[in-house]
């Protein structure tokens, strides 16, 4: 891993942004939330869904298509988002693709194909991407320093908070119908006319002819590559237990859903302590990525040698407590790297990288499970691989710093 730079110049003035007030910052997290939305809100009206296309051929591969689809849109489509956003713009990319959320979200409400709902699906997550990719660039354009630190943050506690709430809210709703949760997508119409008015317009701070020059030479590809890699690792990680949780408990003998219900939402909760103990935590966010990665290694070493419930429970919240810490820190390193003109890019392919992660993550835990015999001992291997990467980033970090620190020879000068 390089070491850090400098933070680049916000697209405002700092002054201007950080006294800016919080209806900006509250539309930017509303904003993150929604992708969040459309990944858990009808979880729990699948079998419902599910026996009502039971006579429709391919169904019961369908049905849960429409949960994961826009996941997958995402992670293909937030690179092409990302060029879109440099394009034309953050806000007025944003706007619009809130309103198509709502419109795509809400589709199903009307569509009686189940081939339809799939495509909706799909245009659900390429607005998905649009909305990521615009508030998480945003927030680099509209804060620096450690105030782009704490909102990055806390866009990942308030995006695991959604996801806690938006569980029991499609619970709640769906007693009404499959179809009856696909109403809160409509929060789009709300939220797009408030964007407009309250966001502005950013601009970037500096020269002219600093600004052309930085349009004009090519995108650093070569300067996100690594951390891309990383992110996409790391979002498996932090998918892991919200996706496997339930089976683990299972394999244990536990089958209440209350008691998964608690132990999902102790995990979630140690992910918010972890975002919040990142905003209280002093020094670059690079330098301790690999404390992070050995600490969400323990919680999954601690997982898969649980012999009851209590441990699994105590090694997920290890775990949770990293990944809340893991997220804002890759996050930040990103946005570091990236200038104005870059940054709409370089945020559509980390988020590129996170969401694939996403969807990466159940069908690599399927894969190792195949090839060790359980689950717990894949998660134990996943932890492993954790306790790899941390070594590997600590050697990183090491080698740069004696870079760094050796002196340079002294070139003798030329006589004319």
């Amino acid at each position: 891993m390089p070491g850090s730079v400098p933070l680049p110049a916000p697209a405002v003035p700092p002054d201007t942004a950080e006294n800016a007030g919080p209806l900006r910052a509250t539309l930017l997290m509303a904003g993150s939330c929604l992708p969040v939305l459309g990944a858990v809100l009808i979880a729990p009206v699948l079998p419902k869904m599910q026996d009502h296309f039971d006579s429709v051929p391919g169904a019961k591969a369908l049905v849960p298509v429409v949960l994961t689809i826009p996941a997958l849109a995402l992670a293909l489509l937030a690179p092409f988002a990302g060029v879109i956003v440099d394009r034309l713009g953050r806000k007025r990319l944003l706007v619009v693709a809130t309103v198509l959320y709502a419109l795509f979200g809400t589709a199903p409400l009307w569509l009686d194909s189940l081939g339809a709902i799939v495509a909706s699906r799909v245009l659900v997550g390429i607005t998905e991407a649009a909305i990521m990719t615009c508030c998480t660039t945003l927030i680099g354009d509209y804060y620096t320093g450690r105030v782009r630190d704490r909102y990055l943050a806390l866009q990942t506690m308030c995006a695991s908070a959604a996801a806690t709430a938006f569980f029991v809210l499609g619970g709640a709703l769906g007693s009404a119908g499959w179809r009856a949760p696909f109403w809160i997508y409509a929060v789009g119409l709300l939220l797009a006319p408030a964007m407009a008015a309250a966001l502005p317009k950013p601009r970037p701070v500096g020269a002219p002819a600093d600004e052309l020059a930085a349009e004009a030479r090519p995108f650093p590809v070569r300067r996100l590559a690594g951390l891309c890699v990383l992110t996409l690792f790391g979002a498996t990680i932090f998918y892991t237990v919200p996706v496997e949780m339930s089976y683990l408990l299972d394999d244990l003998g536990v089958t209440s859903t209350g008691v998964v219900g608690l132990a999902t939402a102790l995990a979630s909760a140690a992910t918010v302590v972890g975002s919040i103990a990142f905003t209280k935590l002093g020094g670059e966010p690079v330098g301790r990525l690999p404390a992070v990665f050995a600490l969400c290694a323990a919680g999954f070493v601690v997982m898969g040698f649980a012999g009851s419930p209590v441990v699994l429970v105590i090694g997920a919240v290890l775990n949770c407590l990293g990944c809340g810490v893991l997220l804002p820190s890759l996050l930040t390193v990103a946005m570091s790297k990236l200038d104005y003109v870059d940054r709409g890019r370089g945020t559509g392919l980390w988020t590129a990288a996170f969401f694939a992660g996403e969807f990466v993550c159940p069908l690599l835990l399927i894969a190792v499970e195949s090839a060790v015999g359980s689950l717990s001992a894949a998660v134990g291997l996943l932890g492993l691989a954790s306790a790899l990467t941390a070594a590997g980033l600590l050697l990183s970090r090491r080698r740069v710093t004696i870079a760094e620190e050796a002196p340079r020879p002294v070139r003798p000068s030329r006589v004319r």
